[in-house]
């Protein structure tokens, strides 16, 4: 099988670095095979035998090596081409647009009268993940930080989204 790890926070802002190939020869010691890391932001796409186990195997491996105790989010090839179908915000230029990934459904609730609150900024939730439209940016972003605070999320933008599906499809 082939699947996407996301980290959450490593290498953002000087915290948490790992170089990827570290981290590669770490996954590969775990059992993993077919490594590729995208950008150095905690991107891996890998194959393994069985899906059940490869978030607690990944994060083991990390923990392992640095003691850090680092979320991992989990999707198969055919999870990250649903996100990319689901999208509920077709035509927003891709730097506005952002997914967050969780282990879980989200708690936030998708109420329209408290996604008003946010607007010009906007959020879908779709089973275990969360599409953020922030027109003005994530930096500006008064609801991203809120939205990803979430245990055990991790959040790309858009253009990377689509470049996982590519390496997950090649």
């Amino acid at each position: 099988m082939r699947s996407v790890a996301l980290l959450r926070g490593i290498n953002v802002g000087g915290n948490h670095k790992i170089p990827m190939a570290d981290l590669k020869t770490w996954l590969e010691s775990a059992g993993f095979s077919s490594i590729t890391t995208y950008i150095q932001s905690g991107n891996v796409v890998l194959e393994h035998a069985a899906r059940t186990d490869v978030q607690r195997r990944v994060r083991d491996a990390i923990v392992e090596k640095t003691g850090w105790n680092i979320a991992v989010v989990v999707r198969s090839v055919g999870e990250m081409r649903a996100v990319v179908a689901a999208n509920p915000y077709r035509g927003v230029e891709p730097t506005k647009l952002h997914v967050s990934f969780l282990d879980t459904a989200p708690t936030v609730e998708d109420d329209p009268a408290n996604a008003q609150r946010w607007l010009p900024e906007e959020f879908t939730v779709i089973g275990r993940d969360v599409y953020l439209c922030l027109p003005n940016g994530m930096g500006r972003s008064v609801m991203a930080p809120r939205l990803t605070a979430i245990k055990n999320a991790t959040t790309r933008n858009w253009n990377t989204v689509l470049k996982l599906v590519q390496l997950l499809d090649s």
